[in-house]
């Protein structure tokens, strides 16, 4: 199973599927990386950077009190930015990133390298999946981009 931009773009196109992206921790690479693929324009709705809890509220719905309570780095807010980001694009599948990239761990503790992805589909159950990463900022946010695209490439699988 390829699980590349190329295989996300062909199945989602195969699916008649638009897909969007939330992004914090990767500011936008991943929907960069799936729009370098061409024929990207059928199936990419489009996607948010959203750094900061104004802009997690704002644009993507994520509630207030949320990121208040438990910060930013958590399952919650992975898929309440995924679900955000399927309403503000009308889309049928959205992955989110958030997460600590570094030097050292956020201003909650959250070490350097714990990342979420949110995955949301349309009549389905949002999921999230924990990662631990190492090796630097650049390179956390690199793997980042990598396992949020394989993970949008498994669901199309199905």
């Amino acid at each position: 199973m390829s699980t590349g931009p190329e295989a996300v773009i062909t199945r989602a196109a195969e699916r008649g599927l638009m897909i969007a992206t939330a992004e914090s921790l990767t500011a936008g690479a991943v929907v960069a990386r799936l729009v370098d693929v061409p024929g990207a324009s059928a199936v990419i709705a489009g996607g948010a950077a959203c750094y900061s809890y104004a802009a997690k509220t704002r644009v993507l719905g994520v509630d207030a009190a949320l990121l208040r309570d438990r910060g930013a780095v958590n399952a919650e807010v992975a898929g309440a930015m995924a679900e955000g980001a399927l309403d503000l694009y009308d889309a049928d599948l959205a992955i989110a990133t958030t997460g600590v990239a570094g030097p050292g761990p956020d201003e909650r503790g959250a070490a350097e390298g714990t990342v979420w992805l949110g995955l949301a589909r349309r009549g389905a159950p949002t999921s999230s999946r924990e990662l631990h990463l190492s090796g630097g900022r650049a390179r956390i946010r690199a793997t980042t981009v990598d396992l949020a695209i394989q993970m949008l490439a498994e669901e199309l699988e199905d």
